[in-house]
């Protein structure tokens, strides 16, 4: 046996493979946050709109954060494509983000609990989202 086997470890290729999965890490919370900061900009439009009567004014600020929101997951999404190479996950992981913050944000919200319908319709949904992303 050759005992003076050599190791070798290169250091650029490590140090590619963490920026890789550091920017796939960035692409997802860019998705996420972008998703919920849109959502914010929804659920609470809504809630003011009704209670102004139908005054256009009160959703002004919202527009203003969709668009931060938009920005982000149109990053997130380009980002996310140009590392993990396929759209499918890319939009998995966009209603992952969606079935999960929009329940919690409505919940805190609005304080209001789901029908049997929509809660069966979420899980359906959950289910939707794993079998894209891991089948």
């Amino acid at each position: 046996m050759d005992s003076n086997l050599e190791v070798t470890f290169d250091l650029a290729f490590s140090i590619r493979q963490a920026m890789s999965l550091t920017l796939k890490i960035v692409a997802v919370g860019a998705i996420f946050l972008g998703e919920a900061l849109s959502i914010i900009a929804e659920l609470i439009a809504s809630k003011q709109f009704g209670k102004a009567g139908g005054d256009l004014t009160t959703l002004l600020p919202m527009c203003l954060l969709i668009s931060v929101g938009g920005i982000l997951l149109v990053f997130g999404y380009a980002l996310g494509y140009m590392h993990l190479e396929n759209i499918w996950i890319i939009i998995a992981i966009s209603v992952g983000a969606i079935l999960v913050v929009e329940p919690i944000l409505t919940l805190l919200l609005f304080r209001d609990v789901p029908t049997a319908g929509s809660l069966i319709g979420l899980a359906l949904g959950a289910l939707g989202t794993l079998a894209a992303i891991f089948l």
